[in-house]
């Protein structure tokens, strides 16, 4: 049997923030060692004010840690440029929120492409719109390409944002609260959705919750405790 390769590893990652002038710094994170398979998915589980989004961003780029060092796919991130990181969040990356953030003005194909457009000389332009399709049609959107976000629902609107996060090929999509803002039935969809895309996309996919049923979707479930990651029994 053949052992996946490790995508994105944390080593020893701890982040303070300082609230106000002289204040005492607050530690969010303590010296987290996290290694996370190629093709695995994972969900991140713990209360509201536990880290979790913190952790999140420090794998996506969007923050960095106050010590540790961050890798993915072998690459030290701390040792990259702004720009660079910029590249790797586009080209590498893909990220659902709680809120969809879709362009009200732009129909569902055209909120779907809008990653692709930082880029023009990438070979995955080529054929977006056909890959868009297919892949709207694999979310049951296929109908409802030329539809504004205000005329979808919001399992809909959740399910195009993750077609968009999806439509560069990126290696690792991170997901902070997807099924937050949705009702159980949706929730359920969403998170069978996602598990599914992982398989067929082959997609490395962190998933941040405090949802317990979503958790059980993924293949592995770890909980943030006073800053420290622990293993969360099945």
């Amino acid at each position: 049997m053949t052992t996946a390769a490790t995508l994105l590893k944390l080593e020893k990652v701890t982040k303070l923030y300082v609230a106000a002038a002289g204040a005492e710094p607050v530690t969010v994170l303590r010296e987290v060692d996290l290694a996370i398979a190629s093709g695995e998915s994972l969900a991140i589980l713990g209360p509201s004010g536990s880290g979790k989004s913190t952790l999140l961003n420090l794998l996506g780029t969007l923050d960095q840690p106050t010590s540790g060092r961050v890798w993915l796919d072998g690459v030290d991130l701390s040792t990259l440029r702004e720009e660079q990181l910029a590249a790797v969040r586009n080209r590498q990356m893909g990220f659902i929120f709680q809120s969809h953030h879709l362009l009200p003005q732009c129909s569902v194909l055209e909120n779907v492409l809008v990653p692709t457009l930082a880029d023009a000389g990438r070979k995955t332009r080529v054929g977006a719109g056909e890959r868009a399709r297919k892949l709207l049609l694999r979310v049951g959107l296929e109908s409802r390409l030329h539809h504004r976000p205000g005329q979808l629902s919001g399992g809909e609107r959740q399910r195009v944002a993750v077609v968009r996060a999806l439509i560069n090929q990126p290696k690792l999509l991170l997901a902070d609260e997807p099924t937050g803002a949705l009702d159980r039935a949706s929730a359920q969809s969403l998170g069978q959705l996602l598990a599914g895309l992982n398989r067929e996309e082959g997609v490395t996919l962190v998933v941040v919750t405090h949802a317990a049923d979503l958790a059980r979707q993924m293949q592995r479930a770890l909980e943030l405790r006073d800053g420290a990651l622990v293993a969360v029994q099945p």
